[in-house]
């Protein structure tokens, strides 16, 4: 989801970025880094032998962090560094259990106490042509992200790359690669079925269209793009008001959904339950449940704008009519409300929104505003019916995406939420139909901008971002539905980290017990996240998150262990750098 640009995710295809201030860079004459020196590769088949304990261990050495130097591309052959690494542990003793590796016990899960942390993968992490993009990267990421003690990692598989060409003809490619990758790594996966358009919201770093026989047919129909009420259209994903109907070569965008999501299941059967342990199912634009009401691409939409109805389609126009017809009331049928506004208007800008005597709380306004919403829930339970369908008995979770949408949150309207879809306002919960919906598919209800704090944002535009995740989990809790979090946007801070802590176990009011996320994924795999101090704090993030709320370890001693496991892996780094030098 989308707030801010003010951070912005780093490319990991080697693109400058810049060195933040304070940062520890040798070479200070060096103001831009590159994103490729900042994150280089280790050989995930590198051996060393290592003694520990009085005896020797031959195995995979553990993986590198990244040099805190601009250094040229590592050489494959890191045999001084793994020797380097071998004799530091000839008086240093590593833990498997600190260093983040869990086994099986009796063929069963170890259950933590804390909670899970999977870090979500470069959006391009296939490529256009279907192979694995930067591998050796990949590969030594993974790597190091498991030995931190993160649980998995996040992908998105990508409709408009693996059935790009034809309908129906699917090409796992990639993704057959980069799963057999995370396997080998024993990393779990997230897999996201993201049949949405990547380009045109803050942290999309490369552009993905729908498949082009998809934006073929939307060329020929452009009422299957969701559209505002000046005529402009929104190609991030197909307009909900045509699920049902055949448009797609024959196909509805349901069937089109199922299908591939039946692929999928069929291509990586084996990895399910196992490797693959959820699938979220995308959408909406940016893979969330929702309208895209708030497009930033071409300067449309501003934060903290209040956003614009997307119902002025043919195929949604239709269905409202219908509704309207149903109660008696046809004249409320032509169109959405004529005075919500505009993209970046204020609540108070407008009549339909403003706090006294807004049309939203009004007759017409509870109407609309409930045909609205309940298109979009509709439209969820569909494609989630499929979805439960097709994974059942298969050991996956399936979730959703819920948006954070936080600001103008303090005002009676909450107007963001109304124009993307979610019918919350001072007098009504919006969210607890949400999670019923996703409760009767035994779903996971996923949450966003659970970094955030209310006093960091824009005080004049009433954000309320705490106050709007406590929303979001009391309704969990009564709906009975599992609550998984995740932040959004990139953050490498303390503040942040500690703020994802709390929310993580939420203390809520009317409860003795506090309400648990399943699962916490992380924003996102770059070169940031492996610059030394960013690294740092990651991992005493994730150790804390799966300590938990465990009396018998105080943060402290989290704390203690974690730089212990950042000084036990600096010197293959040291060592890595030198070997690069010569």
């Amino acid at each position: 989801m989308a707030m801010s640009i003010t951070h912005q995710l780093g490319s990991l295809s080697g693109s400058p970025i810049s060195t933040p201030s304070g940062s520890n860079v040798s070479n200070d004459s060096a103001s831009i880094v590159s994103a490729a020196v900042m994150w280089k590769p280790q050989p995930s088949n590198l051996r060393c032998r290592v003694q520990r304990q009085g005896q020797e261990i031959d195995g995979l050495s553990p993986p590198i962090s990244p040099s805190r130097s601009p250094l040229s591309p590592l050489r494959a052959d890191l045999s001084v560094a793994c020797q380097a690494y071998a004799t530091l542990t000839e008086t240093t003793t590593i833990d498997e259990e600190e260093m983040g590796y869990k086994h099986r016990e009796g063929g069963v899960q170890v259950k933590e106490n804390g909670v899970p942390v999977f870090v979500m993968m470069p959006l391009d992490s296939v490529t256009m042509t279907n192979g694995v993009n930067r591998k050796k990267a990949m590969n030594a990421s993974m790597q190091a992200l498991k030995s931190a003690g993160v649980k998995g990692v996040m992908m998105d598989v990508w409709w408009g790359l693996v059935e790009r060409d034809a309908p129906g003809e699917y090409n796992w490619g990639g993704y057959i690669e980069l799963l057999e990758m995370a396997k080998k790594h024993g990393l779990k996966v997230q897999a996201v079925m993201s049949f949405h358009q990547c380009g045109g919201n803050v942290g999309d770093s490369c552009s993905i269209p729908l498949p082009s026989w998809v934006t073929e047919e939307i060329s020929k129909d452009p009422n299957l793009a969701y559209t505002d009420q000046w005529g402009r259209r929104n190609y991030e994903y197909l307009s909900l008001g045509c699920d049902t109907l055949p448009v797609l070569k024959g196909r509805t965008p349901v069937q089109c959904y199922s299908e591939f999501m039946g692929s999928f299941r069929d291509n990586f059967k084996h990895l399910l339950g196992d490797t693959i342990v959820e699938i979220q199912v995308g959408m909406g634009p940016a893979g969330e449940l929702r309208y895209p009401s708030y497009p930033e691409q071409n300067g449309t939409w501003r934060f903290p704008g209040i956003g614009a109805f997307q119902c002025y389609d043919e195929y949604m126009r239709s269905s409202l009519k219908a509704a309207a017809a149903a109660i008696g009331k046809p004249e409320w049928g032509g169109s959405g409300p004529t005075d919500a506004g505009e993209y970046n208007n204020w609540p108070e800008d407008t009549n339909f929104f403003k706090r006294e005597g807004g049309g939203w709380n009004g007759p017409y306004g509870e109407f609309f505003l409930t045909w609205y919403s309940q298109m979009l829930i509709d439209h969820g339970e569909r494609i989630l019916s499929s979805a439960e369908s097709l994974f059942q008995d298969s050991g996956v979770k399936i979730s959703v995406k819920v948006a954070g949408i936080h600001w103008h949150y303090g005002t009676r309207s909450h107007a963001p939420e109304l124009t993307a879809g979610y019918y919350n306002t001072r007098f009504r919960d919006g969210y607890l139909p949400i999670a019923q919906m996703l409760a009767r598919h035994n779903a996971v209800f996923n949450f966003t901008c659970i970094e955030m704090r209310d006093h960091e944002q824009p005080q004049d535009a009433l954000c309320a971002p705490e106050k709007l995740v406590r929303q979001v989990a009391l309704a969990t809790k009564e709906a009975r539905v599992l609550l998984a979090g995740e932040n959004a946007l990139p953050r490498y801070d303390e503040t942040a980290h500690s703020q994802i802590l709390n929310a993580a176990s939420l203390s809520l009011d009317d409860s003795r017990e506090d309400r648990k996320m399943c699962a916490f994924t992380y924003l996102r795999m770059n070169p940031e996240l492996f610059q030394a101090d960013n690294w740092r704090r990651f991992v005493g993030f994730v150790k804390k998150m799966k300590e938990g709320n465990e009396e018998n370890r105080c943060r402290e001693q989290i704390e203690r262990d974690s730089e212990h496991f950042v000084h036990v892996t600096a010197p293959l780094v040291q060592e890595a750098a030198v070997a690069v030098m010569h």
